[in-house]
Formats: C-alpha cells, structure tokens, sequence
C-alpha cells in the first residue's frame, strides 16, 4: 500500500516520490503503475514547459508530423503511454494563441492521440489529411510555423522529405514564408525537467547505481573464471528481469598491473583477448537503464581484492579523489547562459593548472541518454565541438557528467583512466547529482564466497 499511497501523491503533486520496499523489483512499477505516472508527467509538461520554450522561442505554430516505424524523435515522447509509436501518420499541432491564452492542442490523425490532443480530423467528412491540417492552419493563421528541421541536433531533425513536400503542396502559398526550424523549441522541450520528473528520477538513478553494484560482487564474479563478457551479459539479463530495459549494451573493460597501455576506443567497443577477471584488477562499467521516459548514464569502478587485501590500495583510491576532482571543477563550471564549449575550455584550463591529466565528454541525458541540448566536449574534440558545443546552458536541465582522468600509478608503472560518469541536474544556480556519485570504490571481496 506504501507504493500506491507515495503514487498518488505525486500525481496530486504533493510529498516526495519515495519507494520503500525490501529489494530492486519492488522498487520497480508495473506497467499499469507506469503508465499513470508518465501520462500525468506529461500532461504537466504542457503546462509547466512548453508554454514557456514556445514563447522564448517567438514560435505560435509547432507541428509534428511522423509515421509509423518513422518516428520522430520528438513525436515518441508526446505520445500517451499506450502508445508505443506513431500509428499510420500522425500528425500533432501546437499552437499559441498569445495573451496568456493557454496552448491549444491538436491531433489531426486518424486515432485519438491521448487526452492532451483533440482531434481535429474527420477522414469521411474530408479523406485529404494534409488538406485538413492546411484547414487548420488557415483557420488559426499563425506568423510563424515551426517544423523540426536541423542540420545538427538530430533529435530536432525528425521530419521526413516525403512528409515536407506533402505538407508545402498543400498549404497554401501565403503560408510558406512563414516556415520557420522548430529546433530550438524541439531542444527546449527534450532538454527541459520539470520538479516533478525531479521527484522520480533519483529513484531511477538508484536502481541503476543499486544493478551496478549488485554485478560488481562476489554473487557474479569468481576471479579466473569469469570474464568481462559475462559481466555484460549479467548485466542485460538482470535489467529484464527487473521488467526495465537499457538504451545502450553495456560495457566493461579491465585495467591491471602488466604492459598495456589503456586505449579508450578499446575500452568502449571491444573485448581484449585476456578478459578473465583476476584479483588486483580495476574493472570499469559503463551502463545504463530507461524508466518512465528517462534514461541513465553511469559509469563506476570497483576492484578485485587480492588474497589478504580488505581495501583497496591508497594509489588507485587517490586516482579516484583525482577523477572526483575532475568532476567538482567542470560542475562548478555550470552557469546559466554559457555555452558547452565555455564550459569545457575553462574546465579544460583549470583542471590542467590543477595538474591533472582531463578529458571531458559530457552530454545533456533525459528523454534521450544522449540528449538534446548542449554538448560539453566530446572524447575525440577536447578543443571544442562545433554547433552543438556553442549552444547555450538553460535551467532545469539534467547531464550526464562524463569524464576521465589518467592519473599515473607507482606500483603499475602506467597510467590508469579514471572513468567516470555520474547524472547531474542544474537548476539554474548549481549542479547537483541526481543520486550519490561515487566516491569509493566499489570492492569485489570474492574470498568470503
């Protein structure tokens, strides 16, 4: 019953979203559940964001046009929780009618899209569904329309070739200079958390932070026999059977004591051919979860006791103080207005001046795990990312604050890649983790098994 009471609180939007319960699939809703949840969070959203990136944006029209298996970014997380895709074409109309006017929301489709969206197509009364969106269109007489068109930000590039010359042939002549991008209302809207997302997603990030610390353990791991394979393959097999799924095949890689030098596309996208796990080795997990429309991104480590260790060796616990001190320099670089690429060059230049060795590759995450919004960095353009690195830092934003740090360690003589990746939320004034980073090591004690 404590689940069902804290669910409904959040729906009144009263009190704080806490599950209490005795293991993870306790901690995870039904379906059912979920979809309460998300249709409600939605229909917030059309209150408390979109109102606001349509009028910073001096947009009155927003349409979002997609079919089904084509889906447009976007249109996915408009959509009632019983929707799993866009149905035949679908077709959503947003417009302002200013004054303080609330939004007027439209679906001209051939199926109800929800209760957010009334439809406003009669396919027997008028069989031409486009010739009815232009009716539509007449009808309100926006100044401008905004269409998710963009030559960087992917996710604000949904609409089709085929869907724009359809649409252009059947609006009306007048109307066609007044097309305008809708891409930074389209980065607006994904980039954008709301206090009630707020509320949840910390729960999300525990359950992601609880699965990586329950596949770094003796339960999974017997040191000359399991590999970092199998620890992937755990890992995927147990975010099924918590009834979750993840936007990304995990990874998990191993740096040790012997003559190899870390290579970070390695790391990330393949198997070396000694990945039997072995005491004394610093593993490192890259691994994500979705959960009611959000998504994760971590990155931790944790380490294989040797026979009589019981903690891990001041050296690599000094390197991870190191990796979180990388973290406390780019996050205080966060200020309103600046762009990713500010954030970057004087997170870059101080941390050098710090004497550590930086790479920051942080991205925005939320909707999407790499999000709209933007970029702070990439692995491979640690001078700056072109376009999507010069868009500016809103409020009430959610990142993912990815980074390494090489930090050389004596006994090894070689450098190791402190790697981390933690989820972070500013709010305008300072940028906080979403759930605890860590901090510690996680220690995989198999002697005790």
């Amino acid at each position: 019953m404590k689940k069902y009471a804290t669910l409904f609180l959040v729906l009144l939007g009263i009190g704080s979203f806490r599950l209490l319960a005795d293991g993870l699939k306790d901690d995870v809703l039904s379906m059912k559940e979920r979809a309460v949840i998300r249709n409600a969070l939605l229909k917030d959203r059309f209150v408390s964001v979109l109102p606001a990136i349509m009028q910073r944006n001096n947009i009155d029209m927003w349409l979002i046009i997609a079919r089904e298996y084509n889906e447009d970014p976007v249109i996915r997380t408009m959509l009632p929780a019983t929707w799993l895709n866009a149905r035949r074409r679908t077709v959503l109309v947003i417009f302002n009618p200013g004054n303080n006017e609330p939004l007027e929301t439209y679906a001209v489709a051939r199926y109800d899209v929800g209760e957010i969206f009334k439809k406003a197509w009669d396919p027997e009364a008028q069989p031409d569904q486009y010739k009815a969106l232009a009716d539509l269109i007449e009808a309100k007489d926006p100044q401008k329309i905004g269409l998710n068109m963009s030559e960087y930000f992917a996710q604000a590039d949904g609409l089709s070739a085929t869907e724009y010359a359809l649409f252009t042939k059947a609006l009306p002549q007048k109307y066609h200079n007044r097309i305008i991008s809708a891409e930074k209302i389209a980065i607006g809207w994904l980039e954008t958390r709301t206090s009630k997302e707020m509320e949840l997603y910390p729960t999300i990030c525990r359950i992601a932070h609880d699965i990586i610390k329950e596949g770094f353990s003796a339960d999974v791991i017997k040191p000359g026999i399991t590999t970092t394979d199998d620890i992937v393959w755990w890992y995927r097999d147990r975010i099924r059977d918590l009834n979750l799924i993840t936007w990304f095949h995990p990874t998990v890689d191993i740096q040790r004591a012997d003559n190899q030098d870390f290579n970070f596309l390695e790391a990330f996208s393949k198997s070396k051919p000694d990945n039997v796990v072995r005491p004394g080795d610093l593993l490192h997990v890259d691994f994500g979860i979705t959960y009611l429309g959000l998504n994760t991104d971590t990155q931790q480590h944790a380490y294989v006791l040797k026979p009589g260790e019981e903690r891990v060796p001041d050296e690599l616990a000094e390197a991870l103080a190191v990796g979180n001190r990388l973290q406390d320099i780019l996050t205080g670089q966060f200020k309103t207005g600046r762009t990713g690429n500010d954030i970057l060059l004087s997170a870059l230049d101080q941390a050098k001046n710090e004497g550590i060795k930086p790479q920051i590759y942080t991205h925005p995450i939320g909707y999407y795990g790499h999000g709209a919004g933007p970029t702070i960095g990439m692995w491979d353009k640690q001078e700056g990312v072109p376009v999507n690195g010069d868009y500016p830092l809103y409020p009430n934003t959610a990142f993912s604050i990815e980074l390494n740090a090489k930090v050389f360690i004596p006994s090894w003589d070689k450098e190791v890649a402190i790697m981390l990746e933690e989820d972070a939320f500013f709010d305008g004034k300072s940028c906080e983790y979403i759930d605890p980073r860590q901090t510690a090591m996680i220690l995989i004690d198999w002697e005790e098994k």
